[in-house]
């Protein structure tokens, strides 16, 4: 390591340019200014949404709406980006906390509330894209219809099985419609084996993650 390399890892903290530099550096400046202007809505912030919120962060996402009703529990702690430090504090305010150690300049506005057919256009309507990562298949059902039958504009991507042990190549992510995608097996169920653990579960939230900063930098195909 250089010198000025050393220095550099030293810092208590970097700028805002300085973050906005490397990541243009790494993804070109055209796509990062996508990337930096872009808001994306992540519902649930378990095992899938905390994967996803991270792995944009670390993109340099601008801007992030975080919507979860819930508090860290030790059961958590195997797949969803929390600390057992963490246990006990309301998924958006620790999720907030773990996100910006790792992207100080990321905005982050969130809800601590449980969202339904009644409040979601409200809460969704500043996003540009919207991601789905709740475990109850009936939430699920909810955002679904509300987004693509409310809010037609959004880019919306679902995810749909990822439990088990089975081969991560089976995670695949589907283009539904022009802006609907799913990312899953399609398949697993947790009610069929072992249920989630960490590996599979953030190869979903990988592919979700993923497609957002596809469909930011113009590549609209799955």
């Amino acid at each position: 390591m250089t010198e000025e390399a050393g220095k550099a890892v030293q810092r208590d903290k970097v700028s805002r340019e300085e973050m906005y530099a490397a990541l243009a550096l790494r993804h070109g400046e055209k796509i990062q200014k996508k990337i930096s202007n872009a808001t994306v809505a992540i519902c649930g912030l378990g095992g899938l949404g905390s994967n996803i919120a991270i792995a944009l962060a670390r993109a340099g996402i601008g801007r992030l709406i975080l919507i979860d009703f819930d508090r860290v529990d030790i059961t958590n702690l195997n797949r969803q980006q929390y600390k057992a430090s963490q246990i006990g504090m309301y998924k958006t305010e620790a999720l907030s906390e773990n996100l910006k150690e790792i992207a100080p300049y990321v905005e982050l506005e969130t809800h601590t509330l449980r969202i339904d057919e009644d409040n979601a256009v409200k809460l969704l309507q500043d996003a540009d894209i919207i991601c789905e990562a709740f475990d109850n298949p009936e939430c699920k059902a909810v955002l679904t219809n509300v987004v693509l039958e409310k809010i037609t504009d959004k880019y919306f991507i679902a995810a749909s099985g990822m439990a088990g042990l089975g081969s991560a190549n089976n995670i695949k992510t589907r283009k539904i419609t022009d802006k609907f995608y799913i990312c899953g097996d399609e398949v697993s169920d947790v009610k069929d084996g072992m249920g989630l653990i960490s590996s599979r579960v953030m190869i979903c939230a990988a592919h979700e993650a993923h497609m957002v900063l596809r469909i930011l930098a113009g590549e609209a195909e799955a």
